[in-house]
C-alpha cells in the first residue's frame, strides 16, 4: 500500500472542490493507494518526466510523482486541463 502526500496547492484546490468532485477524487485516491500503475483508471505517463503521471477526474487533471523507493504518491498539482500544464 502506497502512502499520499499532497502539496500546499493541491490541499488549496481540494478545499475548494464541490463535494461531487471530492468524492471521485476519493474514490480515485484509494485506488491509487492500492496500485498506482491501474488500468482503470484515466492514467497517463507525462512525457519528458520520469516518474510524473497525470490523473484524469472529469475535466480536471492531477499531477502527481511516484516514489519507489519510499513507496510514495506526492500529488503536486492539480486543475483544468488548460492550465494544470502550464509552469
Amino acid at each position: 500500500m502506497y502512502q499520499v502526500e499532497y502539496s500546499k496547492q493541491l490541499e488549496k484546490f481540494l478545499d475548494r472542490m464541490d463535494n461531487r468532485l471530492f468524492a471521485r477524487f476519493e474514490r480515485a485516491r484509494l485506488k491509487l493507494q492500492e496500485n498506482p500503475y491501474r488500468t482503470d483508471l484515466d492514467i497517463k505517463k507525462m512525457r519528458g518526466h520520469a516518474n510524473d503521471y497525470r490523473l484524469r477526474i472529469g475535466k480536471y487533471r492531477f499531477l502527481y510523482t511516484i516514489i519507489e523507493n519510499r513507496l510514495l504518491i506526492y500529488m503536486y498539482k492539480a486543475g483544468a486541463r488548460g492550465d494544470v500544464y502550464k509552469s
